[in-house]
């Protein structure tokens, strides 16, 4: 992530490179955890947004739970959710990916 934003000349972000370094990791932990590993990771910009994408082996789509502050674990989508503009999952294969846009700054 971190790499692509230098190569991409996104590194004067302030926090909004920090937000994606987050929003991939926990994308990517999601697809260990739960989905059955990764299968690739995307990242993409165009118009002033950035676009996470992983693909995983799992048809099941992630459900946003309700937010337990409290809870050890359980808090990934619910930071995915805060910090990406849209976020969202479509089919892919018979998994699926599960992909974010964050707002760049102007």
């Amino acid at each position: 992530m971190r790499r692509a934003l230098t190569d991409w000349n996104l590194t004067g972000l302030t926090g909004h490179g920090e937000d994606a370094v987050l929003v991939a990791a926990e994308l990517l932990s999601n697809a260990v955890e739960h989905a059955g590993g990764v299968r690739s990771m995307t990242l993409a910009h165009h118009h002033g947004v950035l676009q996470i994408a992983v693909t995983d082996p799992s048809p099941d789509r992630p459900r946003l739970r309700e937010h337990r502050p409290d809870s050890v674990g359980g808090h990934g989508l619910f930071l995915v959710d805060h910090l990406a503009h849209h976020w969202g999952s479509r089919p892919s294969g018979r998994g699926k990916t599960v992909w974010a846009d964050l707002d760049l700054p102007a």
